[in-house]
């Protein structure tokens, strides 16, 4: 049996992989800027010596391995401009709540029971030549006041620095969320990921969505 650290990098390159196929349609709609919220985790909190990688469903700490609660989601993304050009190297943070809808924050207690230790809460990673990469995450709750959602930030020398967020299509909480009620139909139609069944890899959620930057 392969080590969890190879399997999780099979994982990941497998979903990168997939990335290659047609994303979900998004029209090349540049992504709406959004609040990144209150929980963004600073980069002087998470330091150099967290587990912040593109998995974020195993948690390595102190000796452990840990596995996230919830149900996991393979999330492929791919980065382009508006004209459907792929941009290569562009740095992409995730963030959110995890199964118990509890974030990783300084402002937040880690009490015992109270948060999921084996889901980081956050994760980064660059796009390759053609525009994709591809995290490991979980089916996003609701948080209180907050259909599921995921953050994303993006970086690039092209766009500069874009802050959005990922709805999941159709969730029935999307209508009751303030945020989501701001967007029109073709920006929404840019955030909304299609989740489908994840099939192999033990993922019980696929999704491959277009993040459209640039000019």
């Amino acid at each position: 049996m392969k080590p969890a650290s190879t399997r999780r990098t099979l994982v990941l390159a497998a979903l990168s992989a997939a990335c290659g196929v047609a994303a979900a349609a998004t029209e090349r709609r540049r992504l709406a800027a959004m609040t990144e919220g209150p929980f963004y985790p600073p980069q002087r909190w998470r330091g150099d010596d967290g587990d912040w990688d593109a998995d974020l469903a195993t948690v390595r700490r102190g000796g452990q391995v840990l596995q996230a609660r919830g149900e996991l989601l393979g999330l492929s993304l791919r980065v382009l401009d508006t004209q459907g050009r792929a941009i290569d190297g562009a740095q992409v943070e995730i963030w959110q709540c995890d199964a118990l809808a509890a974030y990783r924050h300084p402002s937040v207690a880690a009490t015992p029971g109270s948060f999921d230790p084996g889901f980081q809460g956050f994760g980064a990673g660059h796009s390759a030549s053609d525009g994709t990469l591809a995290f490991r995450t979980i089916r996003p709750v609701p948080y209180p006041g907050r259909t599921p959602h995921i953050h994303v930030k993006l970086r690039h020398a092209s766009f500069g620095e874009v802050t959005s967020q990922l709805f999941v299509a159709d969730d029935p909480g999307n209508a009751r969320d303030f945020l989501w009620r701001q967007l029109g139909a073709a920006d929404r139609g840019a955030l909304a990921m299609v989740l489908r069944p994840g099939g192999d890899a033990g993922l019980h959620w696929r999704a491959r969505h277009d993040l459209v930057l640039g000019v």
